[in-house]
């Protein structure tokens, strides 16, 4: 962004204020300068220089030979440029001048053999334009030998400012001139509008209609009439040069001047060539051509949005006119567009053009869409006072979705926590007027505020105390003497993660990353995607809403490079929306999850040993032993469903008090089919937000056990078809609290049992940790165990 300081000079009072300290505020409170020319320095021994003679090169067809006079002495010039003629008054740099384009030095030299003491300047040279189709010639009341910066007023200092995506209220002279009177406490000027109308949808001569109001919620239209289209006035041309801006004509520098001046983008429309003198905010119909003023032709498609009039597209809504439409010298009636268009439709519209205008590159970060009236009517003013004309007093202004100010509450002992220091409430007060926070309410305890439309990086509580502290100014952040740290406990964010990754390297998984970007075909439907306003292509078009479209490119990948033998895991965020648009944070969801795969060969063929596959079974065995370090096991519950959706053939999934802890199975054919992936996968998801915030306590130090434990052995031969759990539960409940394990170490089957029967050998362990068990009470709870299997289950005591 070029800012001229002459020109910022109008919207605010800088007296007194060095350039170095206007640099170096703009700095600190987020805009960043990158460049400060001094147009004085820049054009030392540039002068205006007389051109008396012309005659041709001897020795060179395309070349001249000049007399040029300073005032005071005559120099021989060579020069090449087709438009140079006796009589001209010029821009002659002298043997030493450094031009400004190039930074080169001027030298006296010969040239073909001829003497060459200076050089007659064109405006790219000079950085004025990048016109170079010959020599800029001045005014013929330019005075001889005066220094070209007098002469042309570029006296200036030029600023280059970095401004930052979310800025796009610094855009503009008034967006930064708004900073700096905050900063030093000064009225910020705005320009002023004094003109007497009324809004109407349409007039007697024109009017507009809007098709697409999500693309385009606002559009000001302001009709002037009998305009003469010619060459600006000086000071216009003027301010557009001083920050490299070619003057065109009065009509197109108004509206250049505007976009400057106040950030918003303008178009002229020759009114006689609006078919029935009609506007039309509406999508492209189709493919097809759209020639621009550029005289290029555009391919569009059916989603750009576009300007039409009552036939015909006119105009690429915030990109660029048509040249069907465009102010040329017989323009008599014009009609000025001034609207708020949708970010994301200008963006994607010019990205698939491969076209970046002034106008797009504000559009695409967010305009004002409260000021398109009055930047309307502001050009229409400039336009008559550089045009003639007159300005139709019933102007359009069509405003289906009002967009509304955010009201965002900040409190005052959060802006202390945040920052470590206090800010005067008075002076927070201040800040927030001069940025042009409209003040709700104020109490002792915090303050709401209104945030102004042009202001749309400012979403929450936070975003607010940044605009505090970037212009009350980083170095008055009070300095610290002592810093004092609690011996208290940190906390870790990543622990947990760590963790878990820890848990499954043990288990033999490998750590997998995937991009969080994915095409939407890849897209899981469990739950709705969020798509990419501005997306790389279509491969990264919305944010991935599952770790699972990741994890089997990752397979797929492995498999055709003939690894077999699969365990996988990776972490990371998934996102989905609440919303069919997305305006606020709590449109949208974001967790942490985790994943885990596994695919192809449990074990290779060996000498002692055949390949076997991976099945359900591993996988359950994995994710229990994972999850057992974390919750009881048996209080997990498991919900199993055999029908099968689109991506698994059958799954489970696990919950803990209602609260969803993961889910997976085998993986589908039909999905497996589309990452090309020939292997039978097994996969399961786990919520890793909710793992950690319903997983047991941390571990607590216990110590040694004091008394001896008792370990009796029996084993029970009953039918095949009675489990392990049935018996085992049957054991703990016909027991006291005494009995803390119960282990089976044997399962024996034999002809001699019989066909239908097993045995199972069981251990069982007793203890107390207040007291030494005796031998009676341990013999009377085992014995009673015995007889309860027995009963139960139908069972013999076996040895």
């Amino acid at each position: 962004m070029i800012i001229s300081l002459k020109w910022l000079k109008n919207y605010i009072n800088l007296d007194g204020i060095s350039v170095e300290e206007i640099v170096d505020k703009l700095t600190t409170s987020g805009s960043e300068v990158e460049e400060v020319i001094d147009k004085s320095s820049e054009f030392k021994n540039i002068v205006v220089g007389y051109v008396e003679s012309v005659s041709k090169h001897p020795n060179a067809d395309r070349l001249s030979v000049c007399k040029v006079s300073d005032g005071n002495e005559l120099f021989d010039v060579v020069c090449g440029a087709p438009n140079v003629s006796a009589g001209q008054k010029v821009p002659f740099a002298k043997v030493g001048a450094i031009i400004p384009n190039g930074k080169f030095e001027i030298k006296s030299a010969k040239i073909r053999g001829e003497k060459s003491s200076g050089m007659i300047c064109a405006e790219d040279e000079l950085g004025l334009s990048e016109d170079h189709s010959g020599i800029m010639v001045l005014s013929e009341n330019a005075e001889v030998g005066k220094p070209l910066v007098e002469e042309l007023k570029l006296d200036d200092v030029i600023i280059d400012v970095a401004i930052t995506p979310n800025r796009s209220d610094a855009l503009s002279h008034i967006g930064i001139a708004r900073d700096l009177a905050t900063i030093f406490d000064k009225k910020l000027i705005y320009p002023e509008i004094n003109f007497e109308y009324k809004v109407v949808s349409k007039n007697d001569i024109a009017e507009v209609d809007i098709e697409n109001a999500e693309g385009c919620p606002r559009y000001s239209a302001v009709i002037v009439k009998n305009v003469e289209v010619k060459e600006s006035p000086e000071w216009l041309k003027e301010k557009l040069t001083s920050i490299g801006s070619r003057p065109i004509n009065n009509i197109v520098d108004v509206t250049n001047f505007i976009l400057h001046e106040m950030g918003q983008p303008l178009h002229a429309f020759d009114l006689k060539h609006l078919s029935d003198n009609k506007i039309v905010v509406k999508n492209n119909l189709g493919e097809g051509e759209f020639i621009t003023l550029d005289s290029k032709k555009r391919s569009m498609l059916p989603t750009d949005l576009m300007i039409w009039d009552g036939q015909k597209p006119v105009a690429i809504a915030g990109v660029m006119g048509g040249e069907n439409s465009e102010v040329t010298a017989d323009t008599k009636d014009i009609l000025i567009e001034s609207a708020f268009f949708d970010p994301s439709y200008v963006r994607k519209t010019a990205k698939h053009l491969g076209l970046s205008t002034d106008a797009s590159y504000r559009f695409e970060r967010g305009t004002n869409p409260s000021g398109t009236l009055d930047a309307a009517l502001r050009a229409a003013l400039l336009i008559i006072e550089t045009a003639g004309g007159e300005i139709i007093k019933e102007v359009i202004d069509v405003y289906p979705n009002e967009i509304l100010s955010k009201e965002i509450s900040v409190r005052f002992s959060r802006i202390s926590k945040i920052l470590g220091f206090d800010i005067p409430k008075e002076k927070i007060y201040d800040i927030f007027e001069g940025l042009e926070f409209n003040i709700i309410n104020k109490s002792e305890e915090e303050i709401t505020v209104s945030v102004p439309t042009f202001r749309h990086d400012i979403e929450r509580e936070i975003d607010l105390i940044e605009e505090i502290v970037r212009i009350y100014g980083f170095e008055n952040i009070p300095p610290i003497e002592n810093i004092s740290l609690a011996l208290t406990n940190k906390v870790d964010e990543t622990s947990f993660l760590d963790d878990l990754r820890k848990k499954l390297t043990a288990f033999g998984f490998d750590e997998t990353v995937s991009n969080s970007l994915i095409s939407e075909d890849k897209s899981i439907s469990y739950t709705k995607s969020v798509k990419v306003l501005n997306p790389q292509s279509t491969e990264m078009s919305v944010l991935r809403n599952s770790l699972l479209p990741g994890m089997l490119m990752n397979i797929s990948r492995n498999l055709k490079v003939k690894e077999n033998q699969l365990k996988f895991f990776e972490t990371g965020h998934v996102f989905s929306s609440n919303s069919n648009t997305i305006k606020s944070f709590e449109d949208f969801s974001e967790n942490e999850n985790l994943i885990i795969a596994i695919c192809g060969k449990r074990q290779n063929t060996e000498w002692y040993q055949k390949e076997s596959y991976f099945d359900i079974y591993d996988l359950s065995g994995n994710v229990n032993g994972l999850l057992s370090s974390y919750f009881d096991i048996e209080k997990l519950e498991s919900k199993y469903t055999f029908e099968g959706d689109d991506y698994f053939e059958y799954l489970v999934s696990k919950s803990f008090n209602n609260v969803n802890i993961g889910s997976g199975g085998k993986v589908s054919n039909e999905l497996l089919d589309k990452y090309d992936i020939p292997n039978e996968v097994f996969v399961f998801e786990i919520n890793a937000d909710n793992l950690k915030q319903n997983s047991k306590d941390e571990k607590k130090y216990q110590p040694l056990l004091k008394y001896p434990k008792v370990y009796r052995d029996f084993a029970f031969v009953l039918d095949k078809e009675i489990s392990y759990y049935e018996v085992e539960k049957t054991i703990k409940d016909s027991n006291s609290k005494l009995l803390k394990k119960v282990n089976l170490f044997d399962i024996f089957e034999s002809e001699s049992l019989g066909s239908s029967k097993k045995s199972l050998a069981f251990q069982l362990e007793y203890f107390d940790e207040a007291r030494t068990l005796r031998e009676d009470e341990v013999d009377s709870e085992f014995w009673n165990t015995i007889e309860v299997v027995k009963k139960k289950f139908n069972a013999e005591l076996r040895g």
